[in-house]
């Protein structure tokens, strides 16, 4: 019998190639996935507070506290009914989301004012 030269398989060529292409595959995806995350977090960031003013907050609290008005304005819409069905409470809860909104404590419902006093 004669002897018959081993060939090795071309198949290393082929395999470098599909590896770089999996690899370009897997950036492209973690790059798609990374800029989802930035986008997702400046939309869903607690920071946002969906555009809202603490001054906006603090003036409508001021001249028309007594009906909630300003519970709406921040997100707060159940308490804000409550409070248009009692007058802010005779007056009472309104003074105190006043203070509240001037010491910063009573904040949008998504998070925090994006303009502050």
């Amino acid at each position: 019998f004669a002897s018959f030269p081993v060939q090795k398989p071309v198949k290393t060529e082929v395999t470098s190639q599909t590896d770089n292409a999996q690899i370009q595959n897997a950036e492209s995806i973690k790059a798609a996935s990374e800029l989802k995350n930035e986008s997702s977090e400046e939309f869903f960031s607690p920071a946002a507070g969906g555009g809202k003013s603490q001054l906006i907050a603090l003036l409508i609290c001021f001249f028309v506290g007594g009906i909630g008005i300003h519970r709406f304005y921040l997100g707060y819409t159940w308490q804000g009914v409550v409070q248009l069905l009692t007058l802010g409470g005779c007056g009472i809860w309104a003074l105190i989301d006043l203070i509240r909104i001037i010491t910063g404590d009573l904040k949008p419902k998504n998070g925090e004012y994006t303009d502050k006093l």
